[in-house]
Parts: structure tokens; sequence; C-alpha cells
């Protein structure tokens, strides 16, 4: 099983404008579960990923431009994701990522601690 470590802040909170960073020590290692799941509905380009990100998250959460394509070289480097350059006829050329098999098990790895951990705080906070 393929697990990648982060250490910077993931995620930035958007209210009323500002910009308000959640702790590493909860958000630690899951942007490339986050990347991984955008990436098992389709093949997508960085840009498009923060945007269902945050459309997913009604805007609440934006993924660090820095954190989003430091996750996608960590993830090329342990074999999860392979990148392709798309074919566009208008624009600038984007690079594309799509998961592979072992992206697909590191995902599968990433959500059930997810749950694990999940549960285990459920039960120490309630």
């Amino acid at each position: 099983m393929v697990y990648i470590e982060t250490v910077e802040p993931l995620f930035r909170i958007r209210k009323g404008g500002s910009h308000m960073s959640i702790t590493s020590d909860i958000l630690r290692g899951h942007t490339e579960a986050i990347i991984l799941s955008n990436l098992l509905e389709q093949d997508s380009y960085g840009y498009q990923i923060n945007k269902d990100i945050m459309k997913k998250t009604n805007n609440t959460y934006e993924l660090k431009e820095a954190t989003l394509y430091s996750a996608f070289r960590r993830l090329e480097q342990a074999g999860c994701i392979r990148t392709y350059w798309g074919d566009e006829t208008v624009g600038a050329r984007r690079r594309y990522y799509a998961i592979t098999d072992d992206g697909r098990k590191a995902y599968q790895g990433y959500k059930q601690e997810w749950q694990e951990a999940k549960e285990i705080i459920d039960k120490l906070l309630k």
C-alpha cells in the first residue's frame, strides 16, 4: 500500500471573503485521498480539480495551488496517477491526471483509515 505524507496546511476555509488555515494536524495526509477521489470520477487537470473541490464544498474549501501540485508530484512518483497532455484546440495546453490501479488501491486504504479515525474521534467526542 502507498502512503504519502504532507506537512503543510492543506486547505483554506473561506468565510466572508477571508481565508483561515485549518491546521495540518487535522487534515494531514488527506490531500492525496481527495485528489484520488476526484480522479475516480474522471481524468482531470489541476485547475478543474480545485474547482470541483470548491463546488463539492459549496466554496468552503480551496486547495492551495502549491499544495495541489506538490500532491500531484508525490502521487505520480508513487505510481498512483499518470499524466498526459490534453489536445485542446482552444486555449493553453493542459496536463491531465489519471488514476492508476495502484492509485485506486491507495484511495481505498486512505478511505479505510479515515473511517477508522473518524469512528475513534466520534467516540471520544461524545
